[in-house]
């Protein structure tokens, strides 16, 4: 049917299957959108949208964003890109192909379509940060050949040909720069800090930190992420971004691992290892913007959904050992 004649949006959404893309289909089906979710399955997985497996409105397409996709639809949302150290340094070409040919790819679709598009940029492309918290402005300070590098100038090449494509081409732009998130549908193994702190906790095993545990990081849940993405893509066409996206209440990572012993009952202790390279010892984000422009600030405390996500965790767990 031509595009001009549905009286609902059509949304593709890359990386579908995925922690955050999952529950963005979740929300963009609740708000009685149809949804194309694309991924390659390399770190998604079907059981994150196994319930949405005979929805009418859905439909799934294993794809890999590095290939051209030819699909129509009214928006994109550009999630797809492997998102922990552990995943994408697995395989750091295919990572940056990921985030640089998948971009090329995705801006060509929404250039033909001439469909609104939103990049899930990240907080990795200010790097170890001299700035705190982090504003939009602030260039960064990322090492370009460090071991880490193939996601962080992956993620900062990606925004430069959204704002290329932008300027000359026309196309309709959004960039959000997501901080650390959590919440139920996290892989235990991804190696991201709290699903491996509480991995280790309902194992009563020991819990790893990297450094002394001073390194901060600010825990934004999930279902206040993507409605922050979500209200970024309703925004007029003259708010293209990059706007950052993340709770702004900063904690020390001994901070949490202590939150998340607390929370599961544990019996764990503390183990601590050297910090891995180029790991940022801050990240904080300024939201000032996201304040003005999307009316959007998290309510959600740390504890409120650190409780949630040990609660799905323990699900998952149980379910395996059936």
């Amino acid at each position: 049917m031509p595009r001009h004649y549905r009286s609902r949006n059509r949304i593709l959404v890359t990386g579908g299957a995925g922690f955050l893309g999952s529950h963005l289909c979740d929300r963009l089906l609740e708000a009685d959108n149809e949804v194309i979710c694309a991924d390659n399955l390399f770190t998604g997985t079907k059981r994150n949208i196994d319930h949405l497996h005979n929805h009418p409105r859905f439909e799934f397409l294993r794809h890999d964003v590095t290939f051209p996709l030819y699909v129509e639809v009214d928006q994109i949302y550009n999630l797809a890109c492997p998102a922990s150290p552990i995943h994408y340094q697995h395989d750091p070409v295919q990572t940056a192909k990921t985030s640089v040919h998948g971009a090329i790819n995705m801006l060509g679709l929404a250039k033909r379509l001439g469909c609104k598009i939103l990049q899930a940029s990240t907080s990795e492309v200010y790097g170890d940060p001299h700035m705190s918290p982090q504003r939009e402005d602030y260039w960064g300070n990322v090492n370009p050949i460090g071991i880490r590098s193939c996601y962080d100038e992956g993620k900062r090449c990606a925004e430069t040909l959204f704002f290329d494509y932008h300027r000359q081409h026309n196309v309709p732009i959004k960039v959000a720069r997501i901080f650390n998130t959590y919440g139920p549908r996290m892989h235990p193994r991804d190696g991201r800090v709290v699903s491996n702190f509480i991995s280790q906790a309902l194992a009563n095993e020991q819990i790893t930190l990297y450094g002394d545990g001073s390194q901060t990081r600010s825990f934004c849940y999930v279902d206040e992420l993507i409605d922050g993405l979500v209200r970024l893509m309703a925004t007029d066409t003259d708010v293209v971004g990059p706007v950052n996206l993340g709770n702004p209440v900063e904690f020390s990572i001994l901070e949490l691992a202590e939150l998340i012993i607390r929370k599961t009952g544990s019996k764990s202790t503390l183990s601590y290892h050297p910090l891995p390279s180029d790991d940022p010892t801050q990240r904080r984000p300024d939201i000032s913007l996201a304040k003005e422009q999307l009316n959007w600030t998290p309510t959600i405390s740390l504890d409120q959904g650190i409780g949630y996500t040990v609660n799905y965790f323990r699900d998952l767990f149980k379910l395996w050992k059936q």
